[in-house]
């Protein structure tokens, strides 16, 4: 298994994090040679990078895995739960779960302001910081340049690009000028991007860039999708499954959303050139990874995570297993299975910095520089999903997973290393596991105050 290599490079190593909406693990060439979607410039990064196989967000929406990311906490841990904008218990019954058996958790939304955060960390340290694209961790007031960032480029209190033409220009982003008429959003955050990377002569760089990509809406630049639908002409039909009471695409066909990831993947491309044409690639640390899984029993039905079960908003691994690379000085290039999560990124990034580790901050997460320890990562998700997931909770141990539903008390468990598809259930198999991984869940559930879902007594329920 390929390892890190704990060195501290002089000067001190720029950062670039890249941060994808609702990209799925199969979703990209390097993870999965028979996507549909083409990702030439991941699979060149991804040639010589630390490729991680057993990676996973914080949570299977997106909002609390960012805070993990920039906190090193479990969301758990912070009551950030949800998407910000889902309702509060006290909310639901004008919304479509008003009749569900349970009323969700209350939740906090928006990253709390006294978190030291991965981005203040680094400009303590004399970093310069940017940040460009999707923020959804809070009200104005809780935006960027309130939690660590010195430059702000598109990050506002929405989840995705909702305003004027969406992904083409006129955005109606109050944190980002309009471009010319037609102008591609993902394409714009690249090259903000590289014009505050050009920028930085004497001090090292710490630039997020954070795609709305592959976000609902659904829309393509023309020339993209005209390409993807001849390519679905001669692809695999429509194939449908399952999950609860939702459909879930089978199959990875669909045009529009195939050109969102390659328009993205080009995107990536244009500013990992620029690191490279320009020499700073050998001293810039990438991180390329996504959010929550793919998109495929909802809103559109885009894509396929398979031969992982289910998508976004679900507990199974289609809604929190995520593609990753690491590349960069201190970084060994290769393939490992070891398990690391959303919390792992704040620690891991001080160490290749050579910068002190903060445990009081990143109190969850584990630098992937120390030698693998065995530990448990946990998932809490006491929220009902746009995309058909119910309340419930998760613990992977080594190979095994288990998943508690909240509705009905149910267990299910599961042999990832054998049936990453999560098709056979063995909680009944095998008590002895079943019982022992679900008192460590218990156990961490009490050890970070999570909150749970109550009894929904509206009348007709």
């Amino acid at each position: 298994m390929a390892v890190l290599a704990a060195c501290r490079s002089e000067p001190p190593p720029n950062i670039l994090f890249i941060l994808v909406d609702d990209l799925g693990w199969a979703d990209v060439g390097f993870n999965n040679p028979d996507t549909f979607y083409d990702t030439p410039n991941l699979d060149r990064l991804a040639s010589g990078s630390l490729r991680f196989t057993n990676a996973y967000a914080a949570a299977p929406v997106c909002s609390p895995t960012r805070a993990a990311i920039l906190s090193g906490k479990y969301p758990a841990r912070l009551a950030t739960t949800d998407y910000f904008g889902a309702p509060q218990p006290d909310g639901v019954s004008t919304h479509w779960t008003a009749t569900k058996p349970l009323l969700p958790a209350p939740y906090v939304d928006r990253l709390p302001l006294n978190e030291v955060t991965m981005a203040e960390a680094f400009r303590e340290a004399g970093y310069v910081t940017f940040f460009a694209g999707k923020w959804h961790l809070g009200p104005e007031g809780f935006w960027p340049e309130q939690q660590g960032f010195d430059v702000n480029r598109g990050g506002i209190t929405r989840g995705g690009p909702y305003g004027g033409d969406r992904y083409f220009s006129p955005y109606g982003n109050p944190r980002l000028e309009d471009g010319p008429a037609g102008e591609h959003l993902p394409d714009r955050l690249a090259r903000e991007t590289v014009s505050f990377i050009s920028g930085q002569s004497e001090a090292p760089f710490f630039a997020f860039l954070s795609f709305y990509s592959v976000h609902t809406p659904l829309m393509a630049r023309a020339d993209l999708e005209e390409k993807y639908s001849a390519r679905a002409a001669s692809a695999p039909p429509d194939q449908w499954g399952t999950e609860g009471d939702r459909r879930v695409r089978l199959v990875q066909n669909h045009a529009v959303y195939a050109g969102m990831v390659e328009a993205m993947d080009e995107a990536v491309g244009t500013v990992l050139d620029h690191l490279e044409e320009t020499g700073r690639l050998a001293n810039t640390v990438v991180v390329f990874t996504s959010d929550n899984g793919g998109l495929s029993t909802s809103e559109g039905h885009p894509t396929s995570n398979l031969p992982l079960r289910a998508g976004k908003g679900w507990l199974y691994e289609g809604g929190i297993r995520e593609p990753l690379l690491l590349s960069g000085p201190g970084v060994e290039p290769g393939v490992t299975d070891r398990l690391t999560t959303s919390q792992d990124y704040y620690p891991t990034l001080l160490a290749l910095s050579g910068l002190p580790a903060r445990p009081e901050q990143h109190l969850d997460g584990l630098s992937m520089l120390e030698r693998e320890a065995e530990r448990p990562l946990f998932w809490h998700y006491p929220h009902y999903g746009n995309q058909g997931g119910t309340p419930g909770s998760a613990v992977r141990s080594g190979r095994y997973k288990l998943i508690e539903f909240f509705e009905d008390g149910r267990l299910e468990l599961y042999d990832l290393e054998t049936d990453v598809s999560e098709s056979a259930d063995l909680a009944v198999a095998r008590p002895d596991l079943r019982d022992s991984l679900h008192a460590v869940l218990r156990h961490w559930r009490e050890s970070v105050a999570a909150r749970f879902p109550t009894a929904n007594t509206t009348p007709g329920v």
